[in-house]
């Protein structure tokens, strides 16, 4: 059974709450992540940038703030998500497009950047994602992924997965009103690729010069590649 209709459901949600959520559950460092993001994404130019799963637009603002040039185009499969994107970056110029990263309605080599944070962990099939993003990505062009990564199993990893297990699914019946989304999200999070893993994904799909760093005691990956 596919997980997309599931998924949207919940992200729809969880929406107006999404932000809080994430600077609580991230203990704040969910902005840090975003800017090594852009960073790593390097300056487009003149071209367009792509933020897929833009959620509420963190990823897709700051693109449009650090390369000021450039054109961006945030694309999200929720509706009430890309509702939050739009009333929050209003005064910006950027481009908002409801689409699904599975089927991407871009022609090829259209991006000279491909960004996009907890995409991968809620699709059926990273892969096929992957070589998605690779078609629409201009030779030369640069793709950046941030997502959850199972913690390594070390000193830390009780802590950690007590955490997962019973603090973020709290905090989301406190602050989102939804535990149940928030339960998925930390088991999606268990179940996913491990960093590694991953990396390997982004060569099967075509990238080259692919590198990754973590942060937070291991449970989130910045993964980027070439074209």
């Amino acid at each position: 059974m596919s997980k997309g209709p599931g998924v949207q459901k919940m992200f729809d949600a969880i929406a107006g709450s999404y932000d809080l959520m994430n600077r609580v559950m991230t203990l704040g460092q969910d902005q840090r992540w975003r800017r090594f993001v852009v960073q790593k994404v390097l300056n487009p130019g003149a071209g367009w940038a792509l933020d897929l799963a833009t959620g509420t637009g963190d990823i897709a603002a700051l693109t449009r703030k650090t390369y000021p040039h450039c054109r961006v185009l945030g694309a999200d499969f929720s509706q009430n998500m890309l509702k939050e994107a739009k009333q929050r970056f209003a005064a910006m110029d950027i481009d908002w497009q409801a689409c699904d990263a599975n089927f991407l309605p871009y022609g090829d080599n259209s991006f000279e950047s491909v960004s996009f944070g907890y995409l991968l962990r809620n699709v059926d099939d990273a892969l096929a994602v992957l070589k998605e993003v690779h078609r629409v990505l201009k030779p030369g062009g640069r793709v950046v992924c941030l997502d959850t990564t199972p913690p390594r199993k070390n000193l830390w990893y009780p802590l950690v997965r007590f955490y997962f297990r019973f603090g973020i699914p709290f905090l989301g019946r406190l602050i989102a009103k939804d535990e149940a989304a928030y339960a998925y999200l930390t088991g999606s999070t268990m179940d996913f690729h491990s960093a590694e893993a991953l990396a390997a994904l982004f060569v099967e799909a075509g990238f080259e010069q692919v590198g990754y760093r973590r942060f937070m005691l291991g449970t989130i990956g910045i993964h980027w590649g070439h074209k």
